[in-house]
């Protein structure tokens, strides 16, 4: 069976964008932890829109952090108001930020837990990026556990630089190197980014089922994000101690309401019910110390896999 994934560097227009969300959610819960942060980014040719609801008491220069990350030169348009009564009122009492189902996943077959084609596209897009620090993409295909083609664009790289390069860190039968040829222009001067268009890079490749929320940009109570956090912890916590080959974890959530309205989990195949975890939004935060994770080291280089609380 074939299977391929893709990874995209951290210069990518929509990478770029995820950084700025997070790095503007940070900045509100350095000063207040509970900071309520829901932020779309999207950017592109010398300008950043920002929009969304921030309910909080920290007071941030937003501009002044944006302007920081992409350049002085770049126009800046925050359009950000309080988030929503009505939703305040369900999160108030410990209620979901918004409906929404996560899904988490654990693999026995690399040792991050996560599939060998994504764990494959994202090595070789960070060893691609140590060299050129540029916009680029990977992708892996590989075939019962052999690597048959390989495919990298990056910008501002020689083909067959690249080509030695590539060989030296990952063998395959075929080698796809700027397979539009060389080019140079990129990142927000080629194209436009948005914040969450990543889900799957994100993620755990396109062979495993995603809940489709966005995470970056959204603080706790967001559901999307800290709900998909604890479906993997769910996940490698049994894969571990079941000894199982691969597990999926399904939650879905109501807004307003504390309590996972599904929370079920495939280990190896067979259903059943999550037993002994507190799947609140309150705690989830508090299972996985989500007041001590810097959300901007989560917008690069993906969510899973990387040893942060909820692969441990």
């Amino acid at each position: 069976m074939k299977k391929t994934a893709e990874f995209v560097s951290p210069r990518h227009p929509d990478k770029i964008c995820d950084f700025i969300a997070d790095s503007i959610l940070d900045a509100y819960g350095k000063e207040d932890k509970d900071s309520r942060v829901a932020l779309e980014v999207m950017g592109g040719h010398n300008l950043i829109t920002i929009n969304g609801e921030i309910t909080s008491h920290a007071k941030p220069d937003v501009v002044g952090l944006v302007k920081n990350i992409v350049g002085q030169n770049y126009k800046v348009i925050a359009n950000v108001v309080p988030q929503s009564p009505e939703i305040s009122r369900g999160v108030d009492i410990g209620g979901a930020g918004d409906q929404g189902i996560m899904k988490g996943y654990a693999t026995s077959e690399t040792q991050t837990l996560m599939p060998l084609e994504y764990v494959l596209a994202r090595d070789l897009c960070q060893k691609i990026f140590e060299v050129y620090s540029y916009d680029g993409k990977t992708q892996v295909t590989v075939e019962d556990g052999k690597v048959k083609v390989v495919v990298a664009s990056f910008q501002n790289t020689k083909s067959d630089e690249l080509l030695d390069l590539v060989k030296k860190i990952i063998r395959a039968d075929e080698y796809l190197i700027n397979p539009a040829g060389e080019w140079s222009q990129g990142g927000f001067d080629a194209d436009t980014g948005l914040s969450g268009r990543k889900l799957i890079v994100d993620n755990y490749g396109p062979e495993v089922p995603i809940g489709g929320g966005s995470f970056s940009g959204k603080d706790y109570t967001k559901v999307d994000r800290s709900g998909a956090y604890m479906a993997r912890r769910i996940a490698v916590d049994l894969l571990r101690k079941r000894g199982a080959k691969e597990v999926y974890t399904k939650l879905a959530y109501a807004i307003g309401k504390p309590d996972p309205v599904m929370a079920v989990v495939l280990v190896d195949g067979v259903e059943e019910i999550i037993e002994g975890y507190d799947l609140s939004p309150r705690g989830i935060r508090k299972a996985l110390t989500l007041d001590t994770v810097s959300y901007t080291n989560t917008s690069v280089w993906g969510h899973f896999g990387r040893n942060f609380p909820w692969d441990k």
